[in-house]
């Protein structure tokens, strides 16, 4: 979509790519599908798709799409626990394919060509659509675990994007600081366009309703979505969205406190250093995640959201001599967003969130989250909504023990619990709320079951 954006610095912290979603896969065909009866799907259009490729299947979700060579499993790689089960065996048509885009950071299928997407279309269609972002910088296929695989099997239509740009460099897109951003919403917005009319293709009439999903960034683009373009959807399910606010706070107000307090705490127990971080957002309870986050997630995290909308900056001292060049491990150490230029704030204010919402939205974060804080982020956004005079589309699921990232909860069961069933429960209430008008439960905070299968079920009800 825009020429290259050379900037300064060479990103370390690789890896993490494998979280990013850097990963490779091979041309996509109709070779070596078996025959599913989706007759006349050849002859279905995305339009302004540069490229497409069909393709029928017996089976949709990723327990045959990644062996068939139409999804990739390390696109989605921690994004849920181990325990968590998937319905299989949905048949139907497969499209995979680009728009037109001057970006080449996306090598899945060989292509090297950005604003790759991926579109199905079940046998047996309910009447609706589900489009969704990807999380962080991963590409097209990051959702089809969490997403794809359970509304498929409820009969919706699911559709993807890579959002125009993806892994550890996206920030190279575009001219001006923050047009790697815009682009994401715009690719949202094309595809949502794109994926109904292919639907009306397929099934001789248009999407009853259509629903934006989405994890983390993905979450963030489903508020945009609802903010700023209401008219494509029924309504939405925002899965811990990233908060921008020009004036804060935004990722790179609380993670640079971090980075300056987290090594002090780590290396005494400091109680200056660990009520810094406490202030920063950070929930108590959270305290046995940080140095997990502090050596795979802040400092990676926060220079690459600040190489794309805060380039010009260089860790300089008070003499204005740099002490760091930008790109490296702990420049951003003393990063202050409160005293960088107007040219910044402006820069984030071309993604800013209002709370403008216009159609039912159900958010869902966790209380551990230890990437984008509570406190931080959905808190204030579900406060922007009710100032805006849109709390009554809107319901708020605050998740006791809910991390980032659901992979995690392997790692400490006893503390958190995955998110990915209250995501699917928060989706079913979405269907009721706007197809029947049956209000979902009340704004809560949902504690943390003592027992059961906490992997797959989710009751939206506080008890």
């Amino acid at each position: 979509m825009r020429s290259t954006r050379v900037r300064r610095g060479r990103l370390l912290g690789l890896a993490t790519a494998a979280a990013i979603g850097a990963s490779l896969i091979g041309p996509v065909s109709a070779a070596g599908a078996a025959a599913a009866p989706c007759a006349g799907v050849e002859r279905v259009r995305v339009p302004g798709a540069e490229k497409q490729i069909s393709a029928c299947l017996d089976d949709l979700t990723t327990a045959g799409t990644v062996a068939s060579g139409h999804s990739i499993a390390a696109e989605w790689a921690g994004l849920t626990s181990a325990g968590a089960t998937n319905p299989t065996g949905v048949p139907g048509a497969q499209i995979d394919g680009y728009f037109p885009d001057t970006s080449t950071f996306n090598t899945d299928h060989g292509w090297n060509h950005d604003s790759q997407f991926v579109i199905r279309l079940p046998e047996r269609w309910n009447g609706g659509l589900v489009v969704a972002g990807t999380p962080g910088n991963r590409r097209q296929y990051a959702n089809d675990f969490a997403i794809s695989d359970w509304v498929l099997a409820q009969g919706y239509a699911y559709a993807a994007t890579d959002k125009g740009n993806s892994g550890v460099t996206f920030y190279q897109d575009g001219v001006k600081p923050g047009d790697a951003l815009v682009e994401w919403n715009d690719r949202v917005t094309q595809l949502t366009r794109a994926a109904k009319a292919v639907v009306a293709q397929r099934y001789g009439r248009a999407p009853r309703r259509t629903y934006a999903a989405g994890i983390s960034n993905g979450g963030y683009l489903v508020r945009w979505q609802l903010e700023n373009h209401p008219e494509l959807y029924s309504g939405g399910v925002d899965w811990e969205g990233t908060l921008w606010r020009e004036d804060g706070p935004n990722l790179m107000t609380s993670l640079p406190a971090a980075l300056r307090a987290y090594p002090a705490y780590a290396a005494t127990g400091d109680a200056a250093a660990h009520d810094a971080m406490i202030a920063a957002g950070f929930a108590p309870g959270s305290e046995p995640l940080w140095d997990y986050h502090y050596k795979v997630y802040w400092d990676l995290t926060q220079r690459l959201y600040r190489e794309e909308l805060d380039p010009a900056y260089d860790g300089a001292t008070e003499a204005g001599t740099p002490y760091c060049a930008s790109g490296t491990p702990g420049c951003d150490t003393d990063y202050d967003y409160a005293t960088r230029p107007r040219a910044v704030k402006k820069a984030v204010e071309r993604i800013s969130l209002t709370g403008r919402i216009g159609r039912p939205l159900i958010t869902l974060h966790g209380t551990l989250d230890t990437l984008l804080p509570i406190g931080e982020d959905s808190d204030v956004y579900e406060k922007l909504i009710r100032s805006r005079g849109r709390d009554p589309l809107h319901r708020y699921y605050r998740i006791e023990g809910g991390n980032h990232v659901d992979g995690l909860y392997d790692a400490y069961p006893g503390l958190l619990r995955p998110i990915l069933p209250c995501f699917r429960s928060a989706f079913a209430a979405l269907e009721s709320w706007t197809t029947r008008g049956d209000a979902p439960p009340a704004d809560a905070t949902l504690p943390r079951p003592a027992s059961g299968d906490l992997a797959n079920t989710c009751s939206l009800t506080a008890r």
